[in-house]
């Protein structure tokens, strides 16, 4: 099942399968890429709360998500994705920070970004949050664009 919501970043798709939000998809949509959809359902009880969150989230009223998630992804992608979990609201990390965090060097880096760039749940699973070691702004699935707005909500609203 999926909906979709308006949000400050543009449309979402928000993906559900078995009583877990799956993915979170940015427009414009590819629907070729042979993840299964399902049909259309804007009154699916959890579709209803996820956007609810999203529209807490996006007004600042909420900073930590709580939805089951079951996002599909190699076994270090679903570390990786657990420790992008681990970044606060209004905080940042870069790509060797999350490696260190993983028990790997600096040298994993670039596999922490991969796999950060895989993320299927962006914003709840908050891959927005990682940045460059020299605190710039570095690739993001849903575009520099998108991350910048996020990071500006989420600091805007500490303040």
């Amino acid at each position: 099942m999926w909906t979709v919501t308006e949000s400050p970043v543009g449309p979402l798709r928000i993906i559900e399968q078995n009583g877990a939000i799956t993915a979170i998809e940015f427009a414009p949509w590819r629907d070729a890429d042979g993840r299964p959809r399902g049909e259309r359902s804007d009154d699916h009880p959890l579709l209803v709360e996820a956007v609810r969150q999203l529209h807490a989230y996006f007004a600042r009223e909420l900073d930590t998500f709580d939805l089951p998630l079951a996002p599909v992804g190699s076994a270090f992608q679903q570390r990786v994705w657990e420790q992008l979990r681990g970044v606060a609201f209004g905080e940042t990390a870069s790509y060797g920070e999350i490696a260190k965090r993983l028990g790997m060097t600096n040298a994993a880096s670039r596999a922490v970004g991969l796999a950060n760039g895989r993320n299927p749940i962006p914003i709840v699973i908050p891959c927005h949050r990682i940045i460059g070691a020299d605190g710039t702004l570095t690739g993001y699935a849903g575009g520099l664009e998108r991350k910048q707005l996020l990071l500006s909500l989420e600091q805007d609203a500490l303040f």
